[in-house]
């Protein structure tokens, strides 16, 4: 980290310095003064750190919160914040959290990813990759699912690098944590209450700011609540090319999360419409995981199909199969092209992008 943004999180977490500038920390984990630990690898490891009491740990808290403009206090009890480093933050105090302060720091990673090193790592083949360039090139809706530090936010960051450089992307995100890389980017990020709980704007509302500012491209961090619905609505009004995020346990419980968050927006909707606008919006949904060995991979590249007597349909143009585990414990497996070719292959050709030889028997 550089060194202003070093000062400002040793001035506060001395008693975790060391990981803090250890780059191979992805994670700090603080269960209470007493109880601490770090991520390396996608492995939890308990370290020797403490901090002197509850009071000084509330203390470190209270400040991180006071220094990017939130409040964490008995009437704000949970802090979720972008550290200047761009690290996130998320804080829960007493009475909540029953172990003293817990605070959750994810590491802002300073090397940016892109398809070459998720290949490097394992974490999709050369034909997943060129899969994965088709489907941003030929502007399909994607949805990016996964467990909580499956790598959603690294594989949607890599997934935008692939959007041409002469597109103008809006990006929404309740904690600014996104790292794209073309030149014509406009940045939006919620706001929470003041201390008389008003003067909120949530994702709901910086979507229906993004839709009047001309985007070719909406990239919002995730899906939590009733934005879905706005998204839906968004994605089936000709912002083709548009990502997100959303926690879900598999590809086709992406689209029942989907569902699901687009009911709390508290609008009443046929349950067959709002299933029928969740088919025609995401095209495409990228499942990632983190296996039982600390390894994260994207499991699954998935087409979205028309509805059939009312039920979600998918087609996996690509899945992980674990075959074994080794001596080591590491997981061993492949990933495997699906029966059919994409329905957009067409497309793709006649932009000029070839698929890769493992569809080339199949189209």
């Amino acid at each position: 980290m550089p060194d202003s943004q070093d000062s400002f999180l040793l001035l506060f977490f001395q008693p975790v310095r060391d990981v803090l500038q250890d780059d191979s920390v992805s994670e700090i984990l603080i269960n209470g003064p007493d109880s601490i630990y770090v991520e390396r690898k996608g492995r939890l490891e308990k370290t020797d750190a403490r901090f002197v009491s509850e009071q000084a740990l509330r203390a470190a808290a209270t400040n991180v919160a006071k220094n990017v403009g939130r409040l964490l206090d008995e009437a704000n009890p949970r802090l979720d914040a972008r550290l200047p480093d761009g690290s996130r933050v998320h804080a829960v105090i007493p009475p909540l959290a029953r172990c003293g302060t817990v605070v959750a720091i994810r590491k802002f990673s300073k090397e940016r990813l892109d398809l070459d090193q998720l290949i490097a790592f394992g974490s999709i083949t050369p034909a997943g990759a060129n899969l994965l360039d088709m489907v941003v090139k030929t502007r399909k809706n994607v949805m990016v699912s996964g467990a909580t530090s499956s790598g959603k936010t690294s594989v949607l960051n890599v997934l935008s690098s692939l959007i041409p450089a002469n597109e103008r992307i809006l990006v929404i995100e309740d904690a600014s944590e996104l790292q794209l890389q073309q030149e014509h980017i406009v940045s939006f990020e919620t706001r929470k209450p003041d201390k008389h709980g008003q003067n909120e704007v949530t994702i709901r509302d910086l979507v229906a700011s993004a839709l009047r500012l001309r985007p070719d491209r909406l990239v919002i961090g995730e899906i939590r609540g009733g934005e879905s619905l706005d998204l839906l609505q968004a994605l089936n009004t000709g912002h083709d090319g548009s990502m997100s995020t959303i926690h879900a346990n598999s590809p086709l419980d992406c689209l029942f999360r989907i569902e699901t968050c687009a009911l709390l927006s508290g609008i009443d909707i046929p349950l067959v419409a709002l299933r029928a606008q969740v088919a025609a919006a995401i095209d495409v949904v990228v499942h990632t995981a983190r296996l039982t060995d600390g390894s994260r991979k994207i499991t699954h590249i998935s087409e979205v199909l028309p509805l059939e007597n009312g039920e979600y349909r998918m087609r996996h143009l690509l899945a992980y199969e674990t075959e074994s585990i080794n001596a080591e414990g590491k997981m061993v497996g492949r990933h495997r092209p699906g029966e059919q070719p994409p329905s957009f292959l067409a497309e793709a050709r006649l932009l000029g992008l070839e698929p890769d030889p493992a569809w080339q028997k199949k189209s």
